[in-house]
């Protein structure tokens, strides 16, 4: 049974900073892509970023570059989105998903929310202006 649990979401001001956290069990990310997600209501599932399965490149999304960054802990087998210069507009839901094809794509494959097979519950994310 593969779970992934987000965790790190808050509330916070424009300019603040925040680290989400998603651990996953029953699954090793180190044969694993996994990508962070966000949705704001209303609006569809959005991707902000994601680490390809050997770990050796970061994806992220047009308006989070510069200012997010994914990383990865092998060892405590999570994955963390580290946000700075936090604006209203990132106000969403994020979440954590994994795939483990093992299997390069190009980048615009890992931006798809359905080639992602497990997907953690979410991490409420509050940015006030």
């Amino acid at each position: 049974q593969v779970q992934l649990v987000e965790s790190g979401g808050g509330l916070v001001q424009t300019g603040d900073s925040l680290k989400l956290s998603c651990a996953a069990s029953g699954r090793n990310i180190r044969s694993s892509a996994m990508g962070w997600f966000r949705q704001a209501p209303g609006k569809e599932r959005e991707f902000v970023a994601a680490l390809t399965w050997s770990g050796g490149t970061s994806i992220y999304a047009d308006s989070m570059k510069g200012r997010f960054a994914i990383s990865r802990d092998i060892a405590k087998n999570t994955v963390y989105l580290q946000m700075n210069s936090l604006k209203p507009e990132d106000t969403a839901i994020y979440y954590c998903a994994s795939e483990n094809r093992r299997t390069s794509y190009t980048n615009s494959y890992y931006m798809v929310p359905t080639n992602y097979d497990y997907w953690g519950q979410g991490t409420q994310v509050t940015v006030s202006s």
